[in-house]
């Protein structure tokens, strides 16, 4: 009898050991920092996590947060190598797939929930196809880095006009220097490493960036003025190799799917979360903050999107007419948003 026990026992702890080894790992990588409270990707990967590994006996998910696996040009370059099975990249996304650079148009969105409305309906998912086709990775889901705004410390900027003679720090992507030279400033592309110390030594006099972002890293500490122009709604997308994906059984599939459109959200939500806090932190801390009139933004609008627009279609060529599909898209919800 004894001996039979001690077979069984063994038995069953070989059979718990090779379901140990079948069980497949997901790496998960991305740049922002590992907290669900106040980091969006943070939150993204944890809801991720978290949906997977209840939902699935045969998948676990590694978090590689805060660059620890690289920027999101290495990051984004490893999942499609399959190194890493999933990442959460914004900007680098149209590096790898162009047509998603129309969702950078300036001016292009009233609010989150029109841009949430585009992304999650037929235009997202021929987006998401059309990067599919070119990268071989699966967009999971959608989420947020925030509306993106201008600070300086010269002086308020209420119009186009006010940004004339001021240095602006910008990312190194021909969109947002065309963006920053189409209202009068000077854009001067510095990596984001070096921005506190460009700010603070005067080698520009602002930058733009979501109001999360400015308050998370002090940048209102450094500046005096912001301007509400919410003048480009930033995307994150979540991807997964679609040669692993296609690996997994259809019942693994289906969780990963819904573990990314929660996760999207997830992250839309904290960063909206974030970015109301931040703006009632930088007011409190001092910083003065200015809402352009609807009349202020149509000037903004009317001298930054037809030369952005004019950019995006001699880069994307044949691609181009991923710009009328977003703008057909965006009128159809402001259409249903007025009946």
């Amino acid at each position: 009898m004894v001996n039979s026990i001690w077979k069984m026992a063994v038995v069953g702890g070989l059979m718990g050991a090779s379901l140990v080894a079948q069980a497949q790992t997901i790496r998960f990588a991305h740049v922002d920092p590992d907290s669900w409270q106040n980091s969006k990707k943070g939150a993204a990967a944890a809801m991720f996590k978290a949906a997977v590994e209840s939902r699935s006996d045969d998948l676990k998910v590694e978090l590689y947060p805060a660059g620890a696996l690289g920027g999101e040009d290495e990051t984004v370059q490893q999942a499609m190598d399959g190194m890493t099975q999933v990442v959460m990249i914004s900007g680098a996304m149209s590096k790898v797939c162009p047509a998603a650079g129309v969702l950078d148009i300036p001016f292009m969105f009233n609010t989150a929930s029109q841009a949430w409305q585009v992304l999650d309906g037929d235009f997202g998912n021929a987006l998401a196809q059309h990067c599919l086709d070119q990268t071989g990775l699966r967009t999971l889901g959608y989420g947020e880095t925030g509306f993106r705004n201008f600070t300086n410390n010269d002086h308020p900027i209420h119009s186009p006009a006010d940004m004339e003679g001021l240095k602006f720090r910008v990312q190194d992507i021909p969109l947002y220097v065309e963006l920053v030279k189409s209202l009068g400033g000077e854009p001067a592309p510095i990596p984001w490493s070096e921005t506190p110390t460009a700010l603070s030594t005067g080698v520009v006099d602002g930058q733009e960036n979501p109001v999360s972002t400015i308050y998370n890293n002090n940048l209102h500490e450094l500046q005096k003025y912001m301007t509400l122009d919410r003048h480009v709604y930033a995307t994150d997308f979540l991807l997964i190799n679609e040669q692993f994906f296609q690996s997994l059984s259809p019942e693994d599939q289906a969780i990963v799917e819904e573990a990314g459109k929660l996760a999207g959200n997830m992250g839309r939500s904290i960063q909206e979360f974030t970015a109301a806090n931040g703006l009632l932190a930088v007011q409190k801390a001092g910083m003065e903050v200015y809402t352009p009139t609807p009349e202020e933004l149509e000037q903004f609008r009317d001298k930054a999107q037809p030369p952005v627009v004019k950019l995006l279609r001699n880069d994307l060529g044949d691609e181009g007419n991923w710009i009328d599909k977003l703008q057909q898209a965006v009128d159809s919800t402001t259409q249903k948003d007025a009946s």
